[in-house]
């Protein structure tokens, strides 16, 4: 019971911040294709093997080619501390399969030391696995993201456009009723004072 009530609590609490940080996303300023390119930017390099300087790099390329700088910082979060060792271990066998002299026909997979010798000897080689590896996903990863991401901004700017246009058009008739009103009690008034003053030239 406690265990399906925290499974539950923590499932409310991640739809809220996926949901918050949707809304943040879709309401940044700046052109929608600048947005979404700067978006796909920051999935491309969070598919890469810098883990730590990702979005220093995502951001410093936005601002080299005039994209939005936030949604590049935004899109590195596609590999996070939860989905980092699945996606390094995806890029990895994905580059791996590319290379002629993959690294892992070299390494041997032990817990020991000639285990960890092994890593550090073949690092380069697996660095370069799943930097290729990286490229080969984060493209098609980073234009579904540039899609999505553009889509979303023009989606949201038009319903807020409706919104506002709803809203002025309720302003109006408000502003309309009131004014018809003013006049009925323009014209009333008026017509109380041609009353009275007809009761005093008959007086």
């Amino acid at each position: 019971m406690a265990s399906s009530e925290k499974s539950g609590g923590l499932g409310a609490f991640v739809k809220t911040a996926l949901i918050r940080s949707y809304k943040r996303f879709v309401r940044i300023r700046g052109n929608p294709h600048e947005i979404a390119l700067g978006f796909a930017l920051g999935i491309f390099v969070g598919m890469s093997p810098t883990m730590g300087i990702q979005m220093a790099i995502a951001v410093f390329l936005a601002s080299l080619l005039g994209w939005n700088k936030l949604t590049a910082a935004a899109g590195c979060w596609i590999s996070n501390p939860v989905t980092a060792p699945f996606l390094y271990s995806m890029t990895y066998l994905t580059g791996a399969h590319f290379m002629a002299d993959p690294p892992n026909s070299h390494l041997t997979f032990a817990l020991n030391l000639d285990g960890l010798l092994s890593l550090l000897r073949n690092a380069p080689g697996i660095f370069w696995a799943m930097f290729l590896g990286g490229a080969l996903l984060g493209l098609p990863l980073a234009y579904l993201g540039y899609r999505l991401s553009y889509l979303a901004v023009l989606r949201y700017r038009e319903q807020f456009r409706a919104t506002l246009a709803k809203e002025g058009m309720l302003l109006k008739r408000t502003g309309d009723s009131i004014r018809r009103r003013m006049r009925t009690k323009k014209i009333r008034k008026r017509g109380r004072t041609i009353s009275r003053k007809k009761q005093r030239w008959r007086s």
